[in-house]
């Protein structure tokens, strides 16, 4: 209670009196009237009367500002970290604002009250004022004591009040700050935060324009040159691990880390050591609509038509080559694809499927779907490997049912490294029986 503004008054016990032996003992009036006044009821201040957060910073102590962080959030834990900061100038308010180190249970709920302890000149507001923080950083904790605002301040007037929106940009600058100097001085600490806070914080890359290239610094990520899917690279890092010709940030987006790293569009870029960031979150795909460049570089989605690479070893005259095997698979699977083509960024894969450049990705299309959309279809470009053998001999089949089948197994085995759902589960499994019984029918 050392923040509460008067004085905190508790009886003392009386001290434990030593027994008395005989040589001391005595029944003088002294002691009579001593033991009389100690029997009295005495007080004393319990605490300081003085708001932590008023005090100079070096006066206060970690324990005390571990203690306070407990009071204000209720947690059980002592904060990550955490910043004290006096304004005086043309706005004249003090802060306090923690990061926890675990995430809340309901922290994906955007509607659920949160915010900092408001005082005016140190007369508690409120508990939860919202107005100061964005809702992407709605898991800071602390206090904001400010000498400017009305005392009669209410939800709705801080809504409409420019020296809230002063306070707000400088607030979220002060977090921003924390996390950048907790990314580069404590990076341990910074890896736990993000485990915990990353996907809060990428709301605010897609949402924060303002603050849109500082909180791209703050984005970490899988990748194909990283720990496995442990989300360590930061764009900057993977600026400076790019090569020369380079001149875009390659990334994939996928349901899981697993499928991201097995996916068949990183043959190419793999096969030229090209880094690509591995993606995973639920919001990743949202977030990658709203980005489309980090330090003048674009970002380069390597699901999409317009893949881009720096050193492209196909030629204009293997597509045209393969032109009449497009024809013929494009035929089989009408309805089905937008276009098919043979592929520039396939090595080993003998098919996949591709985005064209103004298609919904599947990841949010699964999540406007689960949330009632209806969308219209979209159908993806099929690209196939004409170096494969599955496709030579594709190519040189000349019954036409074989060639349908063998060419809707192969769309089918792309679609499911994809990590999408077939349209005709039971037509996939009848052709495959059918190919490996006759398979097994030609070697018997």
């Amino acid at each position: 209670s050392d923040h509460i503004g008067v004085p905190v008054m508790m009886q003392r016990l009386p001290e434990a009196v030593p027994p008395e032996d005989d040589a001391t003992a005595t029944d003088s009036a002294e002691d009579e009237a001593t033991t009389d006044a100690a029997a009295e009821p005495q007080f004393e201040a319990v605490n300081e009367a003085k708001a932590l957060w008023t005090r100079p910073r070096s006066d206060v102590s970690d324990d005390e500002y571990q203690a306070f962080y407990k009071h204000v959030s209720h947690d059980f834990e002592d904060p990550l970290s955490w910043s004290h900061n006096r304004v005086e100038g043309k706005l004249e308010y003090t802060s306090l604002l923690y990061l926890p180190k675990r995430a809340p249970f309901d922290m994906w709920n955007r509607e659920q009250p949160r915010g900092l302890k408001l005082y005016v000149q140190r007369v508690f507001i409120m508990d939860e004022a919202e107005s100061f923080l964005p809702v992407y950083l709605r898991f800071v904790k602390g206090v904001l004591d400010s000498n400017d605002l009305p005392l009669n301040v209410s939800r709705e007037i801080l809504q409409q009040d420019d020296r809230v929106d002063s306070i707000r940009s400088a607030l979220t600058k002060r977090v921003i700050g924390m996390l950048d100097t907790m990314s580069k001085k404590e990076p341990e600490d910074y890896a736990q935060f993000w485990e915990q806070f990353g996907e809060v914080l990428k709301e605010g890359a897609g949402e924060d324009f303002a603050n849109r290239e500082a909180l791209c610094k703050l984005l970490r990520f899988a990748s194909t040159k990283g720990e496995g899917d442990t989300k360590s690279v930061g764009l900057e890092s993977y600026i400076e691990r790019m090569s020369a010709d380079q001149d875009k940030l390659y990334y994939l987006v996928a349901d899981s880390y697993a499928a991201a790293a097995a996916s068949p569009h990183l043959e190419a870029l793999k096969k030229q050591d090209i880094e690509v960031l591995l993606l995973f979150d639920r919001v990743d795909e949202w977030l990658m609509g709203s980005l489309t460049d980090f330090d003048g570089k674009a970002f380069q989605d390597v699901t999409r038509a317009n893949l881009e690479l720096p050193n492209d070893a196909k030629s204009d005259d293997q597509d045209e080559a393969s032109a009449d095997l497009a024809k013929r698979i494009e035929t089989v699977l009408e309805g089905r694809v937008e276009a098919v083509r043979a592929s520039k960024r396939l090595t080993d894969s003998p098919g996949c499927l591709v985005l064209g450049d103004q298609d919904m990705g599947a990841q949010m299309r699964r999540i406007m779907e689960a949330a009632g959309q209806t969308l219209p279809p979209s159908n993806p470009i099929f690209e196939f490997n004409a170096e494969h053998p599955l496709l030579q001999r594709l190519d040189a089949e000349s019954d036409e049912d074989r060639f349908a089948d063998l060419a809707c197994v192969l769309f089918d085995q792309a679609a499911l490294a994809e990590g999408r759902s077939l349209t005709d589960p039971g037509a996939y499994s009848t052709r495959l029986n059918k190919l490996l019984l006759e398979l097994l029918g030609d070697n018997s």
